[in-house]
């Protein structure tokens, strides 16, 4: 899995080499050693797609999204016909704020959409490949 830690403040780690998913925010409940990690009460008060940076990518990029409750999950992926190419994620999810990486390396050079599903929530953004 690829994985970027944020914190609070917004500021991000390098990716590692693998794409991930990332959930809920966390804080640390006093102490430095990092042991006490919990949930952060920051969830999402509405459901919402955020456009994926960067765009134009080559070949990967982040697609962020906010879930306000626990529910099923869907985001696929659309070419400019509005065939299904695939299904990034497609199961049951916790709220929370998520980061995940598409890898487009496979793709060729184009437009593409990506759409969320969960629950009565619908959304589709566009990105553009460029290689």
């Amino acid at each position: 899995y690829k994985i970027k830690a944020v914190d609070n403040t917004n500021w991000a780690s390098v990716y590692s080499d693998f794409v991930s998913m990332v959930t809920r925010y966390l804080y640390q409940n006093g102490g430095d050693d990092g042991d006490n990690m919990k949930p952060s009460a920051d969830i999402p008060k509405a459901y919402k797609l955020s456009q994926n940076y960067p765009n134009p990518f080559n070949p990967t990029t982040n697609i962020s999204y906010d879930i306000p409750k626990d529910g099923f999950l869907s985001i696929k992926i659309y070419d400019i016909s509005g065939r299904e190419i695939m299904t990034v994620i497609n199961q049951y999810v916790n709220a929370g704020r998520y980061i995940i990486g598409f890898n487009g390396s496979s793709l060729a050079s184009g437009v593409y959409f990506y759409r969320i599903i969960a629950g009565n929530y619908i959304q589709t953004k566009r990105m553009v490949l460029i290689k």
